[in-house]
C-alpha cells in the first residue's frame, strides 16, 4: 500500500512538474480565441516571388503575416518591402534554413531563431515579434530558445490552403482561425481559395499580432 501510495503521489507530482515545466514561455498558437468574425492568413518561406498574389494581396488590403526566410528575400527584397510599406504586410520569423527545431543544440536554435529576426530587422526595419517553427515542431527547449531571441508567440496554423501534390479540401473556416500558405507557384490561386472559403464563412481576414494582444496572448 506503501509502495501504491508513494507511485500515486509521484504520479501527481509530475503532472504538476509537467504543467509548469511552460510557465513563462511563449505560447504556441495554432487558433486566436475571438468573438470577432476575423480570419489569419498567413504564408511562408518567400521563394516563389509571385506578382499576381502580390497584386490580390495589394488590391484588397489583406492583412497578411509572412513568415520568411532570410535567404529568400534578399534576391529580391523590393517584392516584400513593396508588400509591407504599400499594403498590409508584416514581415515575421521562419528561422534562417527552416529546420526542425527541436533537433538542434541550443547553439543552433539561438543562430536559427536570432540569426534570422537580426537578419529580417536589418532587411525591413523592423524586429520580428512571431516565430513559425519550421514543419510545426516546437517544444519547451524551442520555445525558451524564442524567448532569448524576443519572440513573443510561436504561430503554427489551423488549416493548410497550399496545393502541394493536389488541391487540398477546402475547410469551413471558423472565427480565429489560421490559414498557412506557401510562396509556391500555385500561391494567388491557393490565396484566392482561402478569401473565398473566409468570405463564404462571413469572416473577414486581420492581422494577427493585434489579435493575440487583444486575446492575452502576448504582452
Amino acid at each position: 500500500m506503501f509502495l501504491a501510495a508513494l507511485a500515486s503521489l509521484s504520479l501527481v507530482l509530475g503532472a504538476a512538474g509537467s504543467a509548469q515545466a511552460g510557465v513563462g514561455l511563449p505560447p504556441v498558437v495554432s487558433h486566436v480565441p475571438t468573438e470577432e468574425k476575423v480570419v489569419f492568413i498567413t504564408i511562408d518561406d518567400g521563394w516563389n516571388h509571385d506578382a499576381e498574389a502580390a497584386r490580390i494581396l495589394l488590391e484588397k488590403r489583406v492583412p497578411v503575416s509572412l513568415f520568411l526566410l532570410p535567404g529568400a528575400t534578399s534576391y529580391d527584397t523590393a517584392y516584400f518591402t513593396g508588400l509591407v510599406e504599400q499594403g498590409r504586410a508584416t514581415v515575421e520569423n521562419h528561422t534562417v534554413n527552416h529546420p526542425d527545431l527541436t533537433t538542434l543544440d541550443a547553439a543552433g536554435k539561438d543562430a536559427e531563431v536570432c540569426g534570422a529576426g537580426e537578419r529580417l530587422a536589418a532587411a525591413f526595419g523592423r524586429t520580428p515579434k512571431l516565430l513559425r517553427p519550421p514543419y510545426g515542431a516546437v517544444n519547451d527547449d524551442v520555445r525558451l530558445a524564442a524567448k532569448a531571441c524576443g519572440v513573443k508567440a510561436l504561430v503554427t496554423w489551423t488549416y493548410d490552403f497550399t496545393t502541394w501534390s493536389g488541391t487540398p479540401a477546402t475547410p469551413r473556416l471558423k472565427a480565429g482561425d489560421i490559414v498557412l500558405l506557401h510562396f509556391t507557384p500555385t500561391l494567388a490561386a491557393d490565396l484566392q481559395r482561402a478569401l473565398d472559403a473566409a468570405r463564404a464563412a462571413g469572416l473577414k481576414p486581420a492581422a494577427l499580432l493585434p489579435h493575440l494582444k487583444a486575446a492575452g496572448m502576448v504582452p
